[in-house]
């Protein structure tokens, strides 16, 4: 079988790296010739092929790119694949990529779908063979897709390692604002708070505990990825930031009025995540 994966990073790349040697034979496509030269060095793929060949021999596609490009991408993918091959998307938003091709004549052979997994690096040397073992894939409107093509992704997130669950798209954009792309912005923002007032990097290098390492470590995410992440979720992000911002101000008012009861009241609510995490 040929596995063909568009974008050959951190999610792609890693992908590559964990199917390899399953009768398989990756092939990577991708804009960046040295990320393509990359990528064969790493063996994250056995071949590099131009975009229009690698589709017409493609069985299984797997499209790794940023969510707006992936998009801008998705229709031309299934306009020129096999009538049998099959598109699975690796995007972080569902809603938009979903309703692009929902009328699509090809839209059976399409699975959408976000394995949750990731680094805060990007680009071939950050892939790594174990990056989906044991993480949460969710495939959104599986009854559009047939019964072939979701059985084919799913034996992919098997040799993968990774536990499916299945959701609507827009509950998934909905959920995935709060998890994963609210603690994004938060690691940008303290990144950014933390540069404006600490002018002195070095001070920032001596002083930091692991607290602050491990909570702005996401700050260090690719802009390039992030960013249309961040725009094509905006309406359930704007709700998400609006809550957070609640409790920011919260927190502000009950240290301003060195109310330390509230804090601790605000500091005992937010502990119930350890109900939820261990």
């Amino acid at each position: 079988m040929n596995i063909v994966i568009i974008g050959v990073g951190l999610i792609g790349g890693s992908a590559g790296l964990a199917l390899r040697g399953f009768l398989t034979t990756i092939i990577g496509v991708g804009r960046n010739p040295e990320k393509n030269k990359r990528a064969m060095e790493l063996g994250l793929v056995d071949k590099i092929m131009p975009y229009d060949e690698a589709l017409k021999i493609g069985d299984l596609i797997i499209i790794a790119i940023p969510v707006d490009s992936a998009e801008n991408l998705i229709t031309d993918v299934l306009n020129k694949i096999k009538s049998d091959a099959v598109v699975v998307d690796m995007s972080s938003t569902k809603q938009r990529i979903c309703e692009v091709i929902r009328n699509h004549p090809r839209r059976r052979n399409f699975v959408a779908s976000h394995p949750i997994a990731g680094t805060e690096y990007s680009g071939p040397d950050a892939a790594i063979p174990n990056l989906f073992t044991d993480k949460v894939s969710i495939i959104c409107e599986k009854e559009l897709s047939s019964k072939e093509a979701l059985a084919k992704v799913l034996e992919m997130y098997k040799i993968l390692k990774m536990n499916v669950i299945y959701m609507n798209s827009k509950e998934h954009d909905k959920h995935i604002a709060y998890v994963s792309q609210l603690s994004h912005i938060s690691s940008f923002v303290l990144s950014l708070t933390v540069f404006e007032i600490e002018k002195d990097e070095k001070n920032i290098f001596n002083l930091a505990g692991s607290g602050f390492a491990s909570t702005v470590r996401l700050a260090k995410s690719s802009p390039d990825m992030w960013a249309p992440i961040l725009e094509q979720n905006s309406e359930h992000l704007s709700k998400a930031l609006t809550t957070y911002m609640n409790y920011l101000n919260k927190f502000k008012t009950s240290i301003e009025e060195k109310d330390k009861s509230k804090l601790h009241e605000l500091i005992t609510e937010a502990n119930i995540i350890k109900k939820v995490l261990k």
